[in-house]
């Protein structure tokens, strides 16, 4: 019987050059999507990515009885009226790791829930003590079944309550938002994260009568309500995805006008980029970056939670590092081990060495094609812009991690003058690439 796996194949040494439009965000959609089962009638959810993360939460919420129907590529149709159950532990939810919100969604809505523990990339532990123990505060209790299943449920209505998290988490803010919004009184969640998406999901639910004042800032209010109606609601741009395509446009020292983006929730980004001498001109929804002006130099970064500098964009710029001159210093301060993708990188020629949770690249080496792996989704896209620098040909497998946060990511490329393709192999007759 044959294997049948995906990869891509890249024809490095091209320059990117044009104009690239950017999906909706990731990591608003797999919130918003799930925060649905908290309404009390359908929803219309627009700008949604086309990616398999949001295939997966959408077929999790129709194994849980939901109405759910694709209007067109990018928008969602849910009736959440018909959920009859309020367990997923499907081996659906193992396959992201994002799955966790449904705690949240499902605990306000029927005051319990029983979910399987999450998946997704594997750079670090994901704990969920946090999310927890905000539930505990609002007063409900959980237990952890044959090591694989939270089972978290409360005596009738959960009851609002004043929450500190030990550190800004952005998945525990979100679960702690969702379960609280039709708690019974006030919930107040302090040092909170302020990611652009908790201010999306903050904005959809207020859209269907949510309560909820100081998402973005360190201290979020969030009053409960009886009844939240159903609304059509446009997702933001995908800040990442655009940091990608900015990063890849710095590192074939190309030109790129990234379109369908906030400008201020790139700010960390455009900063870096203009530290290393590209030209950075903001528009009201575009920002043009332009490497073709100056030779590019090295720089340090620091991932921090926003508005710092986000640890999804640094496998991406460490890339684009591997090909300017001069030592450059990244420090990982979010996750443990997020530098899986250095061992691809110096299959094709990188110079980076890994001390704890900093990487220190030697730039300025030209890369050259291998056949490499993506370890984790924004790995793989560092993989796929190395492939866009490298001379020859590179073959990168794994991409069904690249696949679950972009979007049509081989048409946008070729679009900017890449020469990329996906092709289907047998991974037991394939020599070429590694297992």
């Amino acid at each position: 019987m044959c294997a049948t796996l995906e990869k891509y194949v890249i024809n490095g040494g091209n320059v990117l050059d044009g104009e690239v439009s950017i999906s909706g965000a990731k990591n608003a959609a797999v919130a918003i999507i799930p925060a649905v089962i908290l309404c009390d009638e359908p929803c219309r959810i627009e700008n949604i990515p086309n990616i398999s993360d949001v295939s997966l939460i959408g077929r999790i919420l129709q194994e849980m009885g939901a109405e759910v129907k694709r209007i067109d590529k990018s928008t969602l149709y849910i009736n959440p009226t018909k959920i009859n159950s309020c367990s997923a532990t499907s081996d659906l939810v193992r396959g992201m790791r994002a799955s966790y919100y449904l705690l949240g969604a499902l605990l306000g809505r029927c005051h319990q829930a029983k979910v399987c523990l999450p998946g997704g990339c594997n750079f670090g532990a994901r704990p969920i003590d946090l999310h927890l123990k905000g539930f505990a505060a609002l007063g409900a209790r959980h237990e952890l079944v044959n090591g694989a299943i939270i089972d978290v449920k409360s005596d009738g209505k959960l009851q609002g309550n004043h929450i500190y998290l030990d550190f800004a988490s952005v998945g525990a803010t979100i679960n702690i938002m969702l379960a609280a919004v039709k708690a019974e009184g006030q919930t107040v969640i302090e040092n909170a994260a302020k990611e652009p998406h908790i201010v999306d999901l903050a904005n959809f639910l207020n859209s269907m009568g949510a309560q909820i004042r100081g998402a973005g800032t360190d201290t979020i209010k969030i009053r409960g309500v009886d009844f939240l109606h159903g609304v059509t609601y446009s997702i933001i741009p995908d800040q990442i995805e655009a940091g990608t395509y900015m990063c890849a446009a710095a590192a074939t020292r190309g030109r790129v006008l990234v379109n369908n983006v906030t400008p201020k929730h790139l700010e960390s980004i455009t900063a870096k980029l203009r530290e290393i001498g590209c030209e950075i001109k903001e528009f009201d929804e575009a920002v043009l970056v332009d490497a073709t002006v100056r030779p590019l130099n090295r720089c340090n970064i620091k991932t921090m939670p926003h508005p710092g500098f986000p640890t999804d964009c640094q496998p991406q710029f460490a890339t684009l590092l591997c090909t300017v001159d001069g030592t450059s210093i990244i420090n990982e301060s979010v996750w443990d081990n997020r530098y899986q993708y250095v061992s691809e990188l110096t299959l094709m020629g990188a110079h980076i060495s890994v001390e704890g949770r900093l990487a220190i690249i030697e730039g300025g080496s030209k890369l050259t094609a291998a056949p490499v792996k993506a370890t984790d989704l924004r790995a793989g896209a560092a993989m796929v812009i190395a492939g866009l620098c490298a001379d020859g040909v590179t073959e990168i497998s794994s991409i069904q991690y690249i696949e679950r946060g972009y979007e049509n990511i081989i048409e946008k490329l070729n679009a900017l003058g890449a020469d990329i393709k996906k092709v289907y192999y047998d991974h037991t007759t394939d020599s070429s690439l590694r297992a």
